[in-house]
């Protein structure tokens, strides 16, 4: 879960470099270090813990020059966050330096039989293994065929890699490989340019070149890009333009990219209805599955990871409740380890906001490999899982910069429930004025979280429930359980206060025991079929002494005269709740986070795009 770049051209590298770098420190920010090939012919490597700042501080006092080079922002998996751990990594004779994101499996039985062929390992990275193991093979090959010894190099490794090297030999070409990991290239008439995110790329190239795993690139100063493979026959690459609207801008008026995020919100509501609703029917064409084939659907799997799992439980509900199909929702990661049972009449959908998920890719293949159709939920044009897939449903929300989802989970909500029309238009589940019904409620959200927004004080107010906590609970029933869980989630990932979720009706059943006086309850509660019963939770929690904030719908004087604090939405349709819900949540646990003096754009050891397993 790290960012790379690299060019190998006619202009100056630092500036790209150290540009690139900013662009993808999203994706890492323990240290950050680059690798030069200067004029004269030497290697310099500039490494820094923390984040791009420190190491633009360090670049600006030594005046280095060149016009090829790599760079690399690096989350740790294996050796602590320092500057020695950070990339670049380097051979033994400061010749040739590599960056690397992902994971080698089998890095210590590697590492052992090079430390017994000599070699002294200065880290604790599985990159520096990749770095000598690289090294021998070229000097195996008399140092003269860096392709091949590149090939030769990953035949040895187990895991999941995307690699950028320069050596003094080649003082203006890049080599490059990809298994697992993404790896996007780009030509020019100004040089040749790699990255592992389309946003480090998006100010100077239009086109990009789309590596598959087991392909490997070589990058030429004269902006030439060669893709080949294991056996260096050239081949026909894939290309995608470069989407502009998926190019991130400044934070501007607002003082953090997660209040931005979430305030963009109601436009990206509106940005779906209106690009899904056409002639009376919910079209989602990328879908690319035919009538027949959703009559014949009999069951669903759904696959995902963090906020987008929790969008996939609503997603359950919703889907359940319109199109009366079964629907299994499982994470990732554990999916992968269990039996599955899937048939042609199974749909499969993979939701990942980055498209590069590796837990939520491994899935998609494994479906695949049983014969089934997947389909991927994505927020990003070109990415892995929307090429893998058979079909795809973009949620076109823009590029999220702050690390803790906010607009990408709140349009994977909203797809998914249009994903649910279309299902139950095309089973009959639904008659023609049903379907028009819906998308005029819809049209009513972006109003409603435009209402929220005009004044998000009362909200920040609610904060103060958890001044003091050293954990909090959040609770609700039925499709609000989800949004609870979510809720959690985002308070835990950018304040570091703990937090967890539980069905409200399960209270009884556990959870009631770390109730004390003072302890903080967030309890969902608009109104619905469930509201009842869950005012009944708020009374037992107030016995206890406990706090309670509790997020009711506009009008609610029951609920509020109930709770200590009160977090109120407007009310709407009943299917939309949960999309007015997460949003005072969004706004409460960042400014508990605030409080706590937190970056709530870069929470600590989280990156966006989790690209490893």
């Amino acid at each position: 879960m790290c960012g790379i770049v690299g060019y190998a051209g006619k202009n100056e590298v630092v500036d790209f470099l150290l540009s690139g770098l900013y662009s993808l420190e999203y994706r890492g920010y323990d240290s950050a270090g680059i690798a030069l090939v200067c004029d004269q012919g030497a290697l310099e490597v500039v490494k820094r813990a923390g984040s791009v700042s420190h190491l633009d501080e360090a670049i600006k006092t030594l005046g280095l020059n060149a016009c090829t080079g790599i760079g690399h922002t690096r989350w740790a998996t294996h050796g602590e966050p320092s500057e020695l751990n950070a990339h670049p990594h380097v051979n033994s004779d400061n010749t040739l330096a590599l960056v690397h994101n992902g994971i080698i499996e089998n890095h210590y039985v590697l590492r052992e039989e090079l430390e017994a062929k000599g070699y002294v390992f200065k880290t604790e990275t599985d990159t520096e293994v990749i770095a000598f193991l690289l090294d021998q093979e070229y000097k195996k090959l008399g140092s003269t065929d860096m392709p091949q010894a590149l090939i030769n190099t990953c035949k040895q490794l187990k895991g999941a890699y995307a690699i950028a090297v320069c050596h003094v030999d080649y003082p203006h070409e890049i080599f490059a490989a990809r298994n697992g990991s993404p790896l996007v290239c780009a030509q020019s008439n100004q040089g040749a340019y790699l990255a592992s995110d389309m946003i480090a790329l998006a100010k100077y190239v239009d086109e990009l070149i789309v590596l598959d795993n087991g392909q490997f690139a070589h990058l030429k100063s004269d902006g030439s890009v060669r893709v080949f493979d294991s056996q260096i026959n050239s081949l026909e690459h894939q290309t995608m333009q470069v989407d502009a609207n998926n190019v991130p801008a400044a934070s501007g008026e607002y003082p953090d990219f997660m209040l931005k995020e979430i305030y963009e919100q109601p436009e990206i509501a509106r940005r779906i209805v209106d690009g899904h609703f056409k002639d009376g029917h919910i079209r989602l064409d990328g879908l690319n599955i035919s009538d027949a084939d959703i009559k014949d659907t009999d069951r669903i799997f759904i696959v995902a990871c963090g906020s987008s799992y929790h969008a996939s439980l609503i997603a359950k509900s919703y889907i359940e409740s319109v199109a009366r199909i079964p629907v299994e929702v499982a994470v990732a990661s554990e999916f992968n380890y269990q039996d599955v049972l899937v048939s042609e009449h199974t749909l499969c959908i993979v939701v990942t906001q980055s498209g590069e998920t590796a837990d939520t890719l491994s899935a998609a293949r494994k479906i695949k490999g049983l014969g089934a159709k997947v389909f991927a939920i994505t927020n990003v044009i070109g990415s892995t899982a929307a090429r893998e897939a058979d079909g795809v449903l973009y949620t076109n929300a823009g590029p999220e910069v702050s690390v803790a989802a906010t607009k990408t989970y709140f349009a994977q909500v909203l797809a998914m429930y249009l994903l649910a029309l279309f299902l139950a238009d095309k089973k009959e589940k639904l008659e023609p004025q049903d379907i028009v019904n819906a998308v005029s409620s819809l049209r009513k959200l972006p109003q409603a979280i435009e209402d929220i927004l005009k004044d998000i004080s009362s909200y920040e107010k609610c904060a103060e429930v958890c001044e003091g906590a050293r954990s909090a609970l959040f609770i609700g029933r039925g499709v609000n359980y989800p949004t609870a869980s979510e809720g959690a989630l985002k308070l835990k990932e950018i304040s570091y206060l703990h937090a967890e979720s539980y069905p409200a009706g399960e209270m009884k059943h556990g959870p009631i025991a770390l109730l004390e006086p003072g302890f903080p309850v967030i309890v969902v509660i608009p109104q619905d079929q469930t509201r009842n019963k869950t005012l009944s939770n708020i009374e037992e929690i107030m016995a206890r002494g406990a706090q309670v904030c509790a997020l009711a719908t506009e009008g609610d004087e029951q609920v509020k005269e109930s709770a200590n604090y009160t977090m109120f939405v407007p009310a709407i349709d009943t299917d939309l709740t949960p999309l007015v819900s997460i949003v005072p949540l969004q706004i409460f646990a960042r400014k508990v986070a605030f409080d706590r003096g937190q970056n709530v754009d870069r929470p600590r050891n989280l990156a966006k795009s989790v690209t490893v397993e």
